[in-house]
């Protein structure tokens, strides 16, 4: 028996359940030479997945209608006749929402759950820790002494930046949504302190209090009013990192907000979006930072592990509640 989870409906607003479908066929697959049979242990869910599944030109093609979805996926190998792969073999790629799958093997890096958990290659180790870590060196261009503000802190991507910047000698502070997850901003991550935008009374002022020599560095993965809020605190020469935009996803119209050229110019500040893509070239370098880091103990990760397949896109929908601390993963 082999589950698979299609795109029902492009999602209009935040998605809901309705708009995937799942489909379970009783068949057995077979593969043929050069092949590998693939058994979902892992599923990445990501907030970025909420652009493809618009129709709308971006960086990358839209899932199609009644067509599985893809994310990042950690699958054991479980029948191989691909030289490359041997049966039990743990693999990493961008593979489809389903409990089995056949793949030729081409994009799928193997990943030993003997230097870190199998699911630390979905986010700390995988294209998660890449994102922060190449979005803040390449962009941001860090040096000891300045002051880093993250946004959507207490997420995959935020809670490792704010700790790389700590490596690289930065102030750190994180702007997240409950008081719990600013706590272990500061007592698990190393952030030096935090923000709650749901109880702030006055998220701009808060800013200039908790960084009172400025924001050097702005790694922004949330956009709207809060990221308006870090403008009016930049520093001359400031660089702004744009990841990601989650307040922004759902919106059905075009979302109000201030104009960020005066800004800008006034401080010669630099604006700057990207895709962690942008710098595969780089990304050998980058894992070994990371991986060393790891084993030095001098990062850490949380994970919300959601159990059973049928429960992916209820994980999904989470993410855009911030019900999640740190990389959103669902075990198999």
């Amino acid at each position: 028996m082999i589950k698979t989870i299609l795109l029902k409906n492009r999602p209009e607003g935040k998605p809901t359940l309705s708009d995937f479908e799942f489909v379970t066929e009783e068949t057995e697959l077979k593969i043929n030479e050069g092949d590998i049979l693939l058994e979902t242990a892992y599923v990445s869910v990501d907030p970025y997945l909420r652009g493809r599944m618009s129709a709308a030109k971006s960086y990358i093609p839209s899932f199609e209608l009644n067509k599985p979805i893809q994310s990042g996926v950690i699958a054991k190998v479980i029948e191989s006749k691909n030289k490359n792969f041997k049966e039990g073999d743990f693999v990493s790629g961008m593979l489809s929402w389903k409990t089995k799958q056949v793949s030729t093997g081409e994009g799928l890096l193997k990943v030993d759950g003997s230097k870190a958990s199998l699911s630390a290659y979905l986010g700390v180790l995988g294209m998660t820790g890449l994102t922060a870590y190449l979005g803040l060196n390449q962009i941001g261009k860090p040096v000891a002494g300045e002051t880093l503000v993250v946004s959507g802190a207490a997420g995959a991507v935020g809670s490792i930046v704010g700790q790389i910047g700590k490596i690289l000698g930065l102030t750190v502070i994180g702007i997240a949504g409950t008081d719990e997850k600013i706590e272990v901003l500061k007592s698990q991550f190393g952030f030096d302190a935090g923000i709650n935008y749901n109880t702030s009374k006055d998220i701009k002022a808060d800013i200039a209090k908790a960084a009172p020599q400025g924001v050097d560095i702005y790694f922004d993965n949330v956009g709207g009013p809060i990221s308006d809020a870090v403008l009016f605190n930049i520093n001359r020469f400031a660089r702004i990192i744009v990841c990601g935009a989650i307040s922004v996803y759902n919106d059905t119209e075009l979302p109000t907000s201030i104009s960020v050229q005066p800004f800008l110019v006034k401080n010669s500040a630099l604006m700057q979006g990207f895709i962690v893509s942008n710098y595969a070239e780089k990304f050998p370098e980058a894992m070994q930072h990371l991986a060393d880091w790891l084993a030095e103990n001098k990062l850490t990760y949380t994970e919300t592990v959601v159990d059973g397949f049928d429960h992916i896109p209820h994980a999904f929908i989470d993410l855009f509640e911030g019900k999640n601390n740190g990389k959103m993963i669902v075990k198999i």
